[in-house]
């Protein structure tokens, strides 16, 4: 039992100004104040805002805003990847970047007995460090694809041990060019990994031993840190009245009948990728609910880039939702089969949470090795594509009636409940353990001062 006057160790979170990372961030946070620590929140108001809703009245977790650079082109409702236009974001990483001022007089005024950074900051952590405060990385990728990438960092051309985990030719010169327009930081001299060589002891992972444990083990035997992972960290949504009229659509449809098909808050697929899903739609008979996002400043007619007549071929079975759309909610909802997915780490977990099955169309990143993540563990296929890496309709119409029509559907969709039960088991155990490693580090610092 707490002591009414025991004093909270107090943490200050800081993740990247990104979406997929402020939410996992916050879900750790919210573990975390319930198990004796005061959290500081640290990110831009634009951020703050989106998410002091979710925050319930006399939460230990305490909002702290970070002041980047006034650039003229750069508003404040910019200060976010989800807001910013994509022309935008090298400017974005640039103010992100020289806001070292403005975190140094947060923390030195904090004085947190810890602090837990995120990808895109080591340079928090070095600011950190110099104070005697013990950083520790909080990694919202997945241990396959991290294992994955620090093996290539260290071991070069040695074979990577699982060989379920690979880039394709199209996949790697995608990569490499995304790489090629993100610069972190010029005075960096840590390397690639120095998010992790920073970190206290330990790196936490938004994972599950369940799903990736074999990686999570490899990749704490390549950074020579204890990878922890803390648990699915899914966002569940008390506001019954969002996307009220959406369940009540899916609510008129068989179990398992509708495909849902989301690419993430910051994705946005071409004029040709979107038609050759609308066709792909047409070729199977499946129910569906489709997200279409058009980036910061576009609005996308979706009668002018979908097939001529296709809202009135469709209608009775599919749903186009423009904008935003609640995911968590639409994947617990028993009328859902299957996930047509980017393969967001996030997404993913949430999709195996909720024990729907996962139709893998990967576009960037760190994404190609989660859709094998999806393979490997039998729930879930990935679309085929062709070796430019195009998607076609036909694989695409494919891919659904594998999963929600045809036979093969039933076991994919009992692994991904076996899955989900795993993860659930495990939720509990994996935050206390990430708790108690991190009081050991708050104690074993003060001890040292």
């Amino acid at each position: 039992m707490e002591e009414k006057n025991e004093k909270k160790l107090s943490i200050l979170v800081f993740p990247w100004i990104a979406h997929g990372h402020v939410f996992p961030y916050l879900e750790l946070s919210k573990n975390l104040s319930n198990k004796n620590f005061h959290i500081y929140f640290c990110s831009t108001a634009i951020n703050l805002d989106s998410i002091k809703n979710s925050l319930h009245e006399g939460s230990s977790i305490q909002l702290v805003e970070l002041q980047l650079p006034s650039f003229p082109d750069l508003p404040p409702h910019f200060h976010t990847t989800k807001n910013v236009p994509p022309k935008l974001m090298p400017r974005l990483f640039k103010a992100f970047q020289i806001s070292k001022s403005s975190f140094t007089d947060i923390i030195d005024n904090l004085k947190p007995d810890l602090m837990i950074y995120d990808v895109f900051q080591p340079w928090a952590a070095k600011i950190a460090l110099s104070m005697n405060i013990p950083a520790v990385h909080f990694a919202t990728t997945g241990a396959a694809a991290y294992s994955f990438g620090y093996h290539r960092f260290t071991a070069k051309d040695s074979t990577f041990p699982y060989p379920a985990m690979y880039f394709k030719d199209y996949e790697r010169k995608a990569l490499q060019a995304e790489i090629g327009r993100i610069k972190i930081n010029e005075d960096e001299k840590d390397g690639s990994f120095g998010h992790f060589k920073l970190s206290d002891d330990i790196v936490l992972m938004k994972t599950c031993r369940g799903i990736e444990g074999k990686y999570v083990d490899y990749l704490s035997v390549l950074c020579k840190k204890n990878v922890i992972p803390v648990g699915p960290l899914v966002t569940k949504s008390n506001n019954e009245e969002h996307g009220s009229e959406i369940v009540e659509w899916l609510s008129k449809k068989p179990h398992f009948s509708t495909v849902f098909i989301s690419f993430g808050s910051e994705n946005y697929l071409s004029k040709d990728q979107m038609e050759e899903i609308a066709k792909g739609l047409e070729l199977c008979d499946a129910n569906f609910i489709w997200v279409v996002r058009s980036p910061v400043g576009e609005t996308i007619n979706i009668h002018e880039v979908l097939p001529m007549g296709f809202h009135d071929r469709v209608k009775e079975r599919g749903l186009i939702v423009q904008g935003w759309a609640p995911q968590a909610k639409i994947l617990a909802h028993k009328s859902v089969g299957a996930f047509v997915s980017h393969c967001g780490t996030s997404s993913i977990i949430e999709s195996f949470y909720f024990g729907v099955p996962v139709i893998a169309v990967p576009l960037k990143l760190d994404q190609p090795l989660n859709a094998r993540v999806v393979v490997e563990t039998g729930a879930g296929v990935e679309v085929a594509r062709d070796e430019d890496g195009n998607l076609r309709r036909d694989e695409f119409a494919n891919a659904i009636n594998k999963v929600i029509l045809e036979m093969s559907g039933k076991k994919l969709r009992l692994k991904a409940m076996e899955l989900s039960e795993r993860m659930k088991n495990e939720e509990e155990g994996a935050v206390n353990e990430a708790a108690e490693q991190l009081l050991k580090l708050c104690m074993k610092c003060k001890q040292r001062s």
